[in-house]
């Protein structure tokens, strides 16, 4: 990643991290900028919607703003999953009656009010009466009466217009088939080819669903399994330990899901993979009434709120920057709640109610410490040298009262921790001695405006220098006068 040539960015001031859906109405290098500007951390690229041409030119994009502005910048790969549909209607929609008999069947001829076609033969005696069919997001819900290898009798319990190629859930069985569909594949490669820092695993199921997409990535990136399948949440712990974040994804846990149940649901989510020490995201209408309106409502306000008090690394919008009419101002006022939340006397305590006691290594036990010591001694930031991000991640875990200024020699590894709670990644040369370790963590911190005369700052790292997990080193140093005085002429001879 270049050097800043025009601008620089102070630090954002709050420690959950905002993440944008890029669309038509954000994907223009001025909007991005802009976007950028007002607080995104991330971008989320939908590969649902858009061609490879187009996704093409928002990274590059991206990529030439992240070098102007010299501050390492994530992009999500979003893949879509396979997506269960009906087939089509004589007259291109039909009306399903409340309480009325409903048939899906594997006839391709075109559809009525009594059927339609279900094109996937892998759901045809796989269902068992009793078992729900939610059409069109949950609008029309249909009760299985009987299923056999052709047909699915099903009774409308609330019925509707239903029209062509509308889409299925299954809340209550695990679907025989992959998460990866051959589109996902191809989607897939691209990101890869693209130097995308994320991937978004949709329709996750079971543990095998990671490591297939694991195997297809080589090592490359970092994994984000979404959960909005009732069946993952079944095997969470399991999907989780597998992922190297999380994403709550609640649009489709909506529709498979009552409505009460979702939000104990996102904060079970979100405790699990904080104690796993994973990123992770909530994600989906968080101000969906932005889409049209400059002004969220209240409720979409506290929705956000909520999401920053349970500890969740980033929040997400989606189409409130995709296609909204105010991406800017939804962005504004993300980071706004974010702030307003994070400056809360009661914030903190708020955060660390989840108990996340150190494992027993050496590098959990100096993470807790960076934690009690800032809360001790009147701490600036917490300056963390890192090669994988594994220790930035320890330290993020135990939600600390100051910022983590991250020094890596790895962009990848600092693009990847954009995503990370209360973590500012630099990509910056490696470190071989004590002394380079203190005097580099000074100079940053000074730099990237984590410090002045007298603050103290905690530097962890690991000896020997450059050697993956081997953090054993935390030093307490503080930024003298003359420090300053030298890094002020520094930037005046430049």
């Amino acid at each position: 990643m270049a050097q800043p040539s025009t601008v620089s960015l102070d630090p954002r001031g709050r420690k959950v991290k905002i993440l944008a859906t890029v669309g038509p109405a954000s994907r223009s290098p001025e909007m991005l900028e802009r976007l950028f500007r007002a607080g995104v951390d991330a971008f989320r690229v939908n590969m649902s919607h858009g061609e490879h041409a187009n996704h093409a030119e928002t990274i590059k994009a991206i990529r030439d703003m992240e070098a102007r502005f010299g501050r390492p910048i994530a992009i999500l790969a979003d893949l879509q999953g396979p997506k269960l549909r009906v087939g089509q209607f004589k007259d291109g929609k039909a009306v399903i009656r409340h309480s009325g008999h409903f048939t899906l069947d594997r006839n391709p001829e075109p559809g009525d009010e009594t059927r339609v076609q279900l094109p996937h033969p892998e759901l045809f005696g796989l269902l068992e009466k009793g078992q729900r069919l939610l059409i069109n997001d949950g609008k029309i819900r249909l009760r299985v009466i009987r299923a056999d290898e052709n047909e699915i009798l099903c009774s409308a319990e609330v019925g509707g217009v239903i029209s062509d190629r509308k889409g299925v859930n299954v809340p209550d069985a695990e679907v025989p088939i992959p998460a990866l569909t051959d589109k996902d594949r191809r989607d897939l490669s691209f990101a890869i080819d693209q130097g995308v820092d994320w991937i978004g695993l949709s329709f996750v199921q079971r543990p095998e669903d990671i490591a297939e997409a694991r195997k297809l990535m080589g090592g490359y990136g970092s994994l984000c399994a979404k959960i909005e399948k009732p069946m993952a949440v079944r095997r969470l712990d399991e999907i989780i330990e597998l992922s190297d974040g999380i994403m709550v994804a609640r649009g489709d846990l909506g529709v498979e899901l009552e409505p009460q149940e979702v939000p104990p649901l996102q904060k079970q989510i979100v405790n699990k993979a904080r104690t796993a020490g994973k990123p992770v995201i909530v994600a989906t209408q968080m101000l969906e009434s932005m889409i049209e309106s400059p002004a969220p409502t209240r409720a979409e306000v506290s929705d956000v709120a909520n999401a920053v008090y349970d500890g969740a690394d980033a929040v997400m919008l989606s189409a409130e920057t995709a296609a909204g009419e105010w991406p800017e101002e939804a962005v504004t006022i993300m980071h706004r709640i974010a702030q307003q939340v994070e400056g809360d006397e009661a914030y903190l305590a708020r955060v660390r109610f989840l108990d996340t006691p150190p494992e027993q290594t050496t590098a959990d036990a100096l993470s807790h410490a960076c934690m009690t010591i800032a809360d001790t001694v009147r701490i600036s930031a917490i300056t963390v040298f890192t090669g994988s991000g594994s220790t930035a991640r320890r330290v993020a875990r135990e939600r600390p009262s100051v910022p983590m200024l991250v020094l890596t020699p790895s962009v990848k590894t600092a693009r990847r921790l954009a995503l990370l709670w209360g973590a500012h990644a630099v990509a910056t040369k490696d470190i071989g001695s004590f002394e380079e370790m203190i005097a580099k963590g000074k100079r940053m911190a000074l730099r990237h405006g984590f410090g002045s005369a007298g603050s103290k700052v905690i530097a962890l790292a690991g000896v020997p220098f450059g050697t993956p997990g081997a953090t054993n080193l935390l030093h307490v140093v503080t930024i003298t006068g003359n420090e300053l005085d030298n890094y002020q002429d520094e930037i005046d001879r430049a």
